[in-house]
């Protein structure tokens, strides 16, 4: 009976007998019931590992992403200091009259942050008290004290009354008018260039240079433009407010001009005169 009924099963037929369709739709519809939940827990397994991968990989990018940030930065940085460093020796070229001598800041001092910073050049590279020191950009103060290595500059935004720079304002189809340097405006981030005479006649955006007058620092060096023009408390003299060329705040590649070769090639200069 069996092998009859198994014969009877496998052999071809043009439709399934009522029994065997029975069958094969309750076996479907078991397969069905069963297999939906099985599904259902298959996919949201499937997607929670998909959304463990999606978050591994996003801290992966993310990760990449503050990587290229950082070297972006750093980057821009470097191209920030490579300008800064060609600015320099650029300046160190026009400045034949004198003898720079290249430094780096390395500190800045905490209680006086805008007033002072140290660099790392100091007597052994030739380095002097009151030497003038300045950036590519203009003149920023000069130094206070000197070590072996080392040197402390005083800024001239923490220049007090007993510092004083001779100054030349430069006008146009007009002589230079005389001034000195003699503080900052710490309300307006401002040189204070006094002892003007009443009868100058001094324009926003003058040139303000050293002039060498005063023994300390050298002439033609850059220092800032006249931003306002004021008479003083007593009504002698006049005050001119002069936004300097140099960044006080972002200072980071300085040199330091020795004025000994100025001097030097003076004194040659007139001992062939009198040759």
């Amino acid at each position: 009976m069996l092998v009859a009924l198994i014969g009877f099963s496998i052999r071809d037929r043009d439709s399934l007998s009522t029994p065997e369709k029975f069958l094969q739709d309750s076996i479907g519809w078991m397969q069905t019931v069963f297999h939906k939940p099985v599904s259902l827990v298959d996919n949201t397994i499937e997607n929670i590992k998909d959304m463990f991968e999606v978050y591994e990989q996003n801290q992966v990018l993310k990760a990449r992403l503050s990587e290229y940030k950082g070297v972006i930065q750093d980057n821009q940085r470097l191209e920030s200091e490579i300008e800064e460093l060609q600015n320099t020796l650029g300046k160190t070229e026009g400045l034949s009259d004198y003898s720079p001598i290249q430094a780096t800041v390395i500190a800045r001092s905490s209680d006086r942050w805008f007033e002072q910073m140290t660099i790392n050049k100091g007597e052994e590279h030739g380095v002097e008290k009151d030497m003038a020191v300045m950036t590519s950009d203009g003149l920023v103060g000069k130094i206070k004290s000197a070590g072996a290595f080392h040197s402390t500059v005083q800024l001239l935004s923490g220049f007090d009354r007993s510092n004083k720079i001779s100054s030349w304002v430069i006008r146009e189809d007009k002589d230079e008018a005389f001034g000195l340097i003699e503080g900052y405006d710490d309300e307006t981030g401002r040189l204070l260039l006094e002892g003007i005479k009443l009868d100058e006649e001094l324009k926003s955006g003058d040139t303000v240079i050293s002039s060498g007058l005063g023994g300390v620092f050298p002439s033609n060096l850059r220092i800032g433009t006249v931003e306002e023009v004021v008479n003083d408390q007593y009504g002698l003299t006049k005050t001119a407010y002069v936004e300097p060329f140099a960044d006080f705040f972002d200072i980071n590649h300085v040199m330091v001009v020795d004025r000994t070769a100025e001097t030097v090639d003076t004194q040659t200069e007139a001992e062939g005169d009198e040759t």
